[in-house]
């Protein structure tokens, strides 16, 4: 497969299930070089999982790549769990992976909300952090959860319209309190409807041409539950974030060079944002990806990501 787009399928060479605090269970693999450099691949969501196709993005014989399921999502267990889910939960996960693993630092390669998370941790921990390798980025501000709850309305009407219509007229007003009450409702006949309207509607904006097959994805019940749940719970408790949000210690990233790729034409997370956060972090280099939206697997964005990690070879 030529370098620039994904690299084939591989599976793990290892896997395993970390106790974390409380109830939680966090499922993590590895794949690539056991010797490599390590890479850690942050999902999306917030409560999205990871997939076997995010160990494509990464050269199976130089990267060690690790990936892991945040709490509540994908096959970490429970599924949807909200109890101790925050983000400082999420960095010290990282940790407690980390150290259980034997990595001394991780090249962090992550988008949307795992582009959130990975600013988080290497502000938390940045003599962990090698680099970073961010897309479609999102920095939690209210104002971005407006645009999600109700700006995409202004490109996608027809999406959203369909979004609102599983709330009566009676509760749109408050579209953020009144799915997750529905999301936390402990039967399935009440949560998983719910869900899937929360989950479709973001899998619909998230590329640049309509794509069932991304809509088919988010539809499941799985990862329905997992992301519009935890994604309302994050949303609701301004996604558990510093007081003036991640732009404000942007200084401790002074040493962390990074790769930032954004479609065009995201309509989940604007491209505005990533010039702020280009413009705030003098060792980051942007790409803007002409032809693209927000997902991941938009063909201009993965070959964009390829090589941005491509360029961190060499680096430990």
């Amino acid at each position: 497969m030529p370098r620039g787009d994904l690299f084939p399928e591989l599976g793990p060479y290892e896997t395993g299930y970390l106790p974390l605090s409380t109830s939680h269970v966090m499922y993590w693999e590895q794949a690539g070089n056991p010797r490599g450099a390590p890479v850690l691949f942050l999902h999306g969501g917030p409560g999205a999982g990871a997939g076997a196709v995010h160990r494509r993005f990464f050269d199976p014989t130089y990267w060690r790549i690790v990936i892991f399921d945040q709490r509540g999502a994908g096959r970490s267990r429970p599924l949807g769990a909200l109890e101790n889910n925050t983000t400082p939960h999420l960095v010290e996960d990282i940790e407690r992976l980390r150290a259980h693993l034997g990595v001394e630092r991780f090249l962090l390669f992550g988008g949307s909300w795992g582009s959130t998370l990975a600013l988080a941790y290497a502000q938390t921990h940045p003599n962990r952090v090698a680099g970073c390798v961010l897309r479609g980025i999102f920095l939690g501000r209210p104002s971005e959860v407006e645009w999600f709850l109700h700006g995409v309305a202004t490109v996608f009407p027809d999406a959203h319209a369909d979004f609102v219509s599983h709330l009566p007229e009676s509760e749109r007003h408050d579209l953020l309190g009144s799915f997750l009450r529905r999301l936390v409702d402990p039967d399935p006949g009440v949560h998983m409807p719910a869900a899937r309207a929360w989950s479709i509607f973001e899998g619909t904006c998230s590329t640049l041409l309509p794509s069932p097959e991304t809509i088919t994805t988010f539809a499941q019940d799985r990862t329905a539950l997992g992301l519009a749940r935890i994604e309302a719970h994050y949303f609701a408790n301004d996604l558990f974030l510093p007081p003036g949000g991640l732009l404000a210690y942007m200084d401790r990233l002074r040493a962390v060079p990074a790769e930032i790729v954004q479609g065009r034409y995201d309509m989940i997370c604007p491209a505005a944002t990533a010039f702020e956060l280009a413009n705030a972090w003098h060792g980051a280099r942007l790409t803007v990806v002409p032809d693209a939206g927000h997902s991941a697997l938009e063909p201009g964005i993965r070959r964009a990501l390829v090589s941005a990690v491509e360029r961190f070879r060499g680096l430990r």
